[in-house]
């Protein structure tokens, strides 16, 4: 019975956990008004993610929140920028190649289609590589689109897993409400860490 008992302890502990990171992240985000707190706020959400990840499940999880949100609130929003204007310009893109081709879609947009496919696979990618890789914006971006291109195996685990999800947060609202981004993440950050290490290793070899 204590065995049980201490189970349903730790299961309560990180129902818990995910939904005070999940709470801190929108509250954060809201903070900045969401334009200027979204970012700092998810590389804050993504480290702790990554923290527990990594074995420190005892870290305080306020002060560390708080700590890398100040930390990383210049760079992340810098970050943000370039991303935000990455998804504008294919945006535009792909609304100027559908407005000029009265024909409907054709066999010419699937690169089109190619390209908004990876484009995704890399935003699943790039906060966990923001937090995991110490380096600058530019060479960020380029080592995520590396690391995506040569993790197809993960890739398809991160889709299958999302949508799983997706699946049953539309079946269960209010779990998406209680701790949906810290989901999201967990999943996220736990597949890209083995991607990460793989790449690792085989650089070691």
């Amino acid at each position: 019975m204590n065995a049980f008992n201490s189970t349903i302890y730790k299961i309560m502990e990180w129902i818990t956990r995910f939904a005070f990171i999940h709470l801190l992240w929108i509250v954060f985000s809201l903070s900045g008004l969401i334009l200027l707190g979204l970012f700092p706020s998810t590389v804050a959400l993504f480290t702790i993610i990554r923290e527990w990840l990594r074995g420190k499940s005892d870290i305080p999880i306020f002060t560390t929140f708080w700590h890398y949100f100040k930390s990383e609130f210049v760079k992340a929003n810098l970050f943000g920028i370039t991303i935000i204007a990455i998804l504008l310009l294919i945006g535009v893109d792909f609304y100027f190649i559908l407005l000029t081709n009265n024909s409907g879609l054709s066999w010419v947009h699937i690169p089109l289609f190619a390209l908004v496919l990876l484009l995704l696979l890399f935003l699943l990618y790039v906060f966990p590589a923001y937090v995991h890789y110490d380096i600058n914006i530019t060479l960020l971006i380029k080592n995520t689109i590396l690391i995506m291109l040569v993790s197809p195996l993960h890739n398809l685990l991160m889709i299958v897993c999302l949508t799983s999800i997706f699946i049953i947060m539309r079946t269960v609202p209010a779990l998406f409400f209680i701790s949906g981004s810290s989901i999201y993440a967990f999943i996220t950050m736990w597949l890209a860490l083995q991607a990460f290490d793989r790449l690792h290793k085989k650089q070691i070899k």
